[in-house]
């Protein structure tokens, strides 16, 4: 047996929610280790769709403990807000099956504010960050100025440590034109809800050791994708925290050697939301198809997604950086009725064939994708649970993005129901 690390292998919106719902069945525990309510995860269980933006997919399966891990930065309000929704759809939350570790970083009121004052500075040039104060929030723990959850309970010392945070980003929010933040409102607000988070908050390293030690199953849940990736995304578009599988010890507060398999969630095609270069984007009627057939919006801020062909360069590199060892292929249905179906095997920049995605800002606004083109399918894969219910083409084409991306497909998903995935790997017996 071993443990899971699930993550996304483009830019997210791969559909990491269903593929987690689905492995959390065999696991005990299901961790979030990084990001925060900037990602979504959209579950569809017995009919009822559950969306997902903090809270780890686990939280809809009984007997299963959810951890918040301190990689994630939580906004204290969206939190008790989600966790009222699910409530209200039937799910039980209690201290009992959610822990969130008593280090993880929380998101302020300030942080959103100067997150979209920065945006509109930028103008053209925008990153396309959701305005939710994500990478605020990132910056302050690592300039250390941050609030982190284990202060709530303290008063007093919050209080400085809200001074202190709002000496520096007043003079920021002041230069832009925008209004400074009271100390005192901010406090006020966070003692508000002080109780209800603390509620909830722990060790959560210590308990992941105690399962992981008790021979528990442990699944780690990465939200995005690998190259929004701060290292090794397309820099500067890209998030604030590593997303990459490595992040989920650090995020987790468990040793490298606790990750077992590292499933990557990757689509049929490819999609992006917000700024940044997209190398297969279709700006077609193709691509349009592609979108609606997909329904592809964000579950977080409801953004149409870009949408493109499918990228092996980009999936073959995710692999090799991420330490992916085999991945989950979504969304195969939405390919199903297209004559010919394209498939990104090269870039060529400034003339020359190459076989990675280059780090240089320049160089990625200007790579151009080499296709080779495939036959499609008419027959329709949606729906299917076996390899007999998959069209002949759909399984040539699947086969073919194993050869190119050089590692295997341990699941395909045909749907967005949790039953609709034929697994060919078990990833916890891998």
């Amino acid at each position: 047996m071993s443990n899971v690390a699930v993550i996304g292998s483009q830019w997210g919106d791969e559909g990491k929610g269903k593929i987690v719902d689905v492995l959390s069945k065999e696991a005990d525990m299901v961790v979030r280790f990084q990001g925060g309510h900037n990602a979504g995860h959209t579950l569809v269980i017995d009919g009822v769709t559950y969306k997902l933006h903090l809270l780890p997919s686990g939280i809809v399966r009984p007997g299963k403990m959810s951890v918040i891990g301190n990689g994630v930065v939580v906004d204290p309000k969206a939190l008790l807000t989600e966790i009222e929704t699910v409530k209200a759809q039937g799910i039980d939350v209690t201290s009992d099956n959610l822990l969130l570790a008593e280090n993880a970083t929380l998101i302020l009121p300030v942080h959103p504010a100067l997150d979209v004052a920065m945006e509109e500075a930028r103008g053209a040039k925008k990153i396309g960050t959701t305005g939710r104060g994500i990478g605020l929030a990132y910056e302050d723990k690592v300039a250390r100025r941050a609030i982190r959850v284990c202060d709530l309970a303290h008063p007093e010392y919050l209080k400085e440590r809200i001074e202190n945070m709002l000496n520096h980003h007043n003079v920021l929010l002041k230069g832009m034109g925008a209004e400074e933040m009271s100390v005192t409102a901010v406090y006020d607000e966070l003692m508000s809800v002080a109780d209800k988070i603390l509620a909830y908050s722990g060790v959560a390293w210590r308990a992941i050791d105690d399962a992981d030690k008790a021979g528990k199953k442990i699944l780690f849940e990465g939200a995005q994708g690998h190259f929004l990736d701060v290292d090794h995304g397309t820099y500067p578009f890209v998030t604030s925290s590593n997303t990459v599988a490595a992040q989920a010890a650090a995020g987790a507060g468990v040793g490298s050697k606790k990750i077992g398999y590292v499933l990557g969630i990757t689509k049929a095609y490819t999609t992006r939301v917000g700024s940044g270069p997209f190398p297969t984007e279709l700006h077609d009627a193709v691509g349009e198809e592609i979108g609606k057939k997909g329904h592809e919006f964000g579950t977080s801020t409801g953004r149409k997604r870009r949408c493109g062909w499918f990228d092996a360069v980009l999936v073959r590199q995710a692999i090799k950086t991420g330490g992916i060892d085999g991945i989950a292929l979504t969304k195969m249905d939405v390919l199903d009725g297209f004559d010919e179906i394209k498939v990104c095997v090269a870039y060529e920049l400034n003339g020359t064939r190459i076989d990675y995605l280059p780090a240089s800002t320049v160089d990625q606004a200007n790579i151009k994708p080499v296709y080779e083109t495939i036959k499609g399918w008419s027959d329709t894969s949606q729906g299917a649970r076996s390899w007999a219910e998959i069209p002949a083409e759909a399984v040539k084409y699947v086969r073919y993005i194993e050869e190119l991306i050089e590692a295997p497909v341990a699941l395909l998903s045909t749907s967005p129901d949790r039953d609709d995935t034929i697994l060919m790997q078990d990833p916890f017996r891998s």
